[in-house]
């Protein structure tokens, strides 16, 4: 693959993911409009040995000060990367992506939930997205050359060193699952952290991985996992109506007969006031973004209701935007930055950049860089933009 290739770095519902808003760069303060910088990547960069991405979801999305301690915790670890952060107040949801060498990953993802344990109280914390915890999800992605059972064999270490750290119940999910009922999240998460409370004390079945036969008495639990890359994308719709957006989440997810390698469900926000359909997109290459959006945008009118925006939770691999744009007619002689920002419009993207897209994410900290940060951010470039293990043949 040459340098610069939009081939995705993996495809793999979030369930471990944030629904909603607002979107946030590392940089920004304002809680709505993300800084990002674009950049193309460049070639023959030094490689970064066990590239890993994460993507920690946060039971907390409506104080801004805790979620800035999260960032923080995050940001000031040496050799890891924080690259984007939304919260959803609806959701009381957040979710950060970061990337770096396992072992800064690691470090960077234990000195966040440190922080969340001690300022997220699962007594008092409310929100429509499903959760078992303060730290409710933390997912190892592999990417460039690291194959998934290193990621694997990242999440099992990890997940028994904070159990035994915090004294908390740690369940393993999707690739890293023990059993094969846990490798879907959203089995892991039944009955949620009220459901769990009990459940955990009484039902064998629900024991955890790593950790005590109990949940911590203000964090809850929390799943750790490995999976492929995927994209947290939500269309938000023109009505409030949310039987509209679960019926047209039952049309495009794969459960239900829809498009193939998409999770999808309804939802209810109050800022905006409206229905949102939220998806997990798991394979790009199987099921484009484009054709999502056309079919979310087609049974809403179909209903006559308007898409009112898209957003993306995270950052997407540049062939989610390339793709899109050849779709859309957009010239492909014209520069990456703005054939990705026309394909954002297209697609109705809040707050459309450049930047969203990971590869170009990652070029930029190896530009704004010097030294080793440099090279470590020109290094995740050239990673991200090859396939994973899961892509080869």
């Amino acid at each position: 693959m040459t340098c610069g290739s939009d081939e995705p770095p993996g495809g793999g519902y979030r369930s471990d993911r944030g629904a909603g808003r607002p979107k946030r760069s590392a940089g920004s303060r304002d809680g709505r409009h993300p800084e990002r910088v674009g950049g193309a990547p460049a070639c023959n960069h030094p490689r970064v040995p066990h590239l890993i991405e994460s993507v920690p979801n946060f039971s907390e999305g409506t104080r801004l000060d805790v979620v800035d301690a999260l960032a923080a915790a995050i940001a000031g670890t040496p050799g890891a990367h924080l690259f984007d952060r939304t919260s959803d107040a609806s959701h009381d949801r957040s979710v950060l992506t970061l990337a770096g060498d396992a072992d800064a990953v690691q470090a960077a993802l234990e000195a966040a939930i440190a922080v969340a344990i001690d300022r997220i109280d699962m007594n008092v914390q409310h929100g429509e997205h499903p959760r078992i915890g303060a730290v409710d999800v933390v997912p190892f992605v592999p990417l460039g050359s690291t194959t998934m059972a290193r990621a694997v064999a990242l999440a099992r270490g990890f997940g028994a060193r904070i159990a035994e750290r915090f004294d908390l119940p740690v369940y393993l999910y999707a690739e890293a699952a023990t059993r094969p009922d846990r490798v879907r999240l959203a089995d892991v998460r039944r009955g949620e952290y009220e459901g769990l409370r009990e459940a955990i004390l009484t039902d064998p079945e629900r024991a955890p991985d790593f950790g005590p036969r109990h949940l911590h008495p203000t964090a809850g639990a929390v799943a750790v996992g490995a999976r492929p890359f995927l994209v947290a994308w939500n269309v938000n719709l023109a009505s409030t109506d949310l039987d509209l957006a679960k019926s047209i989440a039952a049309h495009v997810r794969e459960s239900s007969g829809g498009l193939p390698r998409v999770q999808a469900r309804g939802f209810r926000l109050d800022q905006p006031d409206c229905a949102q359909v939220s998806m997990n997109l798991l394979d790009l290459a199987v099921t484009p973004m484009w054709r999502v959006y056309e079919a979310v945008r087609d049974e809403a009118a179909a209903a006559g209701v308007a898409v009112l925006e898209s957003e993306l939770i995270g950052l997407a691999p540049l062939r989610a935007f390339t793709d899109t744009a050849d779709h859309a007619g957009v010239p492909a002689d014209l520069p990456v930055e703005e054939r990705v920002r026309a394909a954002g419009a297209w697609m109705r993207l809040r707050d459309a950049d450049p930047s969203m897209a990971l590869e170009l994410r990652l070029a930029a900290v190896g530009a704004a860089g010097t030294g080793a940060d440099a090279a470590a951010g020109t290094g995740l470039a050239a990673a991200a933009a090859a396939p994973t293990q899961e892509d080869g043949p």
